[in-house]
């Protein structure tokens, strides 16, 4: 770990909760909110989630699986978000939300009209907000843990 984390002290309650509690706990409940608000289905929810973790390589992250009415995506689901171009375990809408999330992540100046145009295809402005707001967190959340060497302790809270 890359904090100081005093002897007894659950390291993600101390760093999100204690050290900086005004931004920690609203940060916290985005996080929540994230899961417990979704609209989007569970595939391309995953297919986003896992590929900012596959991008910000969050220990915690990449090894959760969002789980819904006792569903969660398949084993080899990871695998096919790494191959998101070229898998064929994925519909139009779940490979949109792997592309999204990597360009998001790794080259937002380069999210063209081009793709704007095919997301829309498939994709409400309703649901492109909510899945850039949902990446957004994952994104600063899952690279902060990471960075400050937290995710290897990470658990998210029962919703």
């Amino acid at each position: 770990m890359n904090i100081d984390i005093p002897e007894g002290k659950d390291p993600i309650g101390y760093v999100w909760g204690e050290m900086v509690p005004g931004i920690g706990v609203a940060a916290s409940n985005l996080s929540l909110a994230v899961y417990s608000h979704t609209t989007l289905g569970l595939r391309e929810f995953e297919a986003a989630r896992l590929r900012i973790a596959q991008i910000n390589g969050c220990v915690f992250c990449l090894d959760w699986r969002t789980e819904r009415d006792g569903v969660k995506v398949e084993e080899e689901f990871a695998d096919a978000v790494t191959e998101w171009r070229t898998t064929d375990a994925f519909d139009e809408r779940t490979r949109l939300a792997a592309e999204y999330a990597e360009r998001y992540a790794l080259d937002h100046h380069g999210i063209d009209d081009e793709f704007w145009k095919r997301i829309a295809e498939y994709y409400s402005q309703k649901e492109i907000v909510e899945l850039s707001m949902s990446i957004g967190s994952w994104l600063a959340f899952g690279r902060l843990n990471h960075v400050l060497g937290i995710d290897t302790v990470c658990v998210l809270p029962k919703i």
